[in-house]
């Protein structure tokens, strides 16, 4: 049986990367899904590979900081497929790196805006959708910087996915009674167009932080979503999960 038959689920950052590739996982694995990001063009690409393997997907292209349209994904879901069951809020971007003194309020408040109040503005449609279909799972990208580690230029980056494990916990709190379970996601370095290794010795710097000494492909860190998404983690709920290849611990 597939793990996520007959649900309904809303994924951004799903032009590229992690979000891709949870989108087509989310697919394959039977839920209908809206697929959000900023590249319409990617994303109708996308589209087009899921419904050539079989499954069924549409997609919306906009900003994440934008509250509009936060409840216009949250809107599509309900007028095409009838609901809303699963949320993979995982867009998301590191933002300026510098020294805090260096770093301008209006850098600070785009990199918070990007990972931070998106999650805000998300889930804020999302959970009442969720909550008319008896509850859901709602899962957020965090990340291990900020959690475990404290990574230098990162200030901006660490405090908003930080706070999103605050977030996560007081929403799990407060909507486990109501069939909702609430989780965050934090990956270790990932093989993605965003990733901040950009040459050979970057990438073999940050393969070196990760126990496995490698870095995840992005179905790597999909399988981890399907996880939390789906009635395999029905007892997780208000957790940090890592997949991270061991960069939390590893001191060697």
């Amino acid at each position: 049986m597939l793990a996520l038959a007959n649900k309904i689920a809303i994924v951004t950052g799903a032009s590229s990367g992690i979000g891709h590739a949870t989108a087509k996982l989310f697919a394959e694995e039977g839920a209908k899904i809206v697929a959000a990001a900023r590249r319409q063009a990617e994303l109708d690409r996308l589209v087009e590979e899921i419904v050539e393997t079989g499954g069924t997907a549409i997609a919306l292209a906009g900003d994440v900081r934008d509250e509009a349209y936060a409840k216009a994904l949250v809107d599509l879901a309900t007028g095409s497929f009838g609901g809303l069951d699963i949320a993979f809020n995982n867009a998301g971007a590191v933002g300026m790196m510098a020294p805090l003194p260096d770093l301008p309020p209006a850098s600070w408040h785009d990199t918070m805006d990007t990972n931070l109040t998106s999650a805000y503005l998300a889930a804020r449609h999302q959970i009442p959708a969720m909550l008319e279909r008896g509850g859901g799972s709602l899962v957020f990208t965090s990340s291990f910087v900020g959690y475990t580690a404290g990574m230098p230029g990162m200030a901006a980056y660490a405090a908003a996915k930080a706070g999103l494990i605050g977030l996560t916990q007081v929403l799990a709190a407060e909507y486990g009674p109501k069939g909702l379970r609430v989780n965050a996601l934090l990956p270790g370095g990932t093989d993605t167009p965003a990733a901040t290794f950009k040459t050979p010795e970057s990438r073999a710097f940050v393969e070196s932080l990760h126990a496995l000494k490698r870095v995840a492909e992005p179905e790597e860190i999909a399988r981890s979503a399907l996880y939390l998404a789906s009635d395999a983690s029905s007892f997780t709920t208000g957790t940090a999960l890592f997949a991270d290849g061991g960069v939390s611990i590893n001191r060697t």
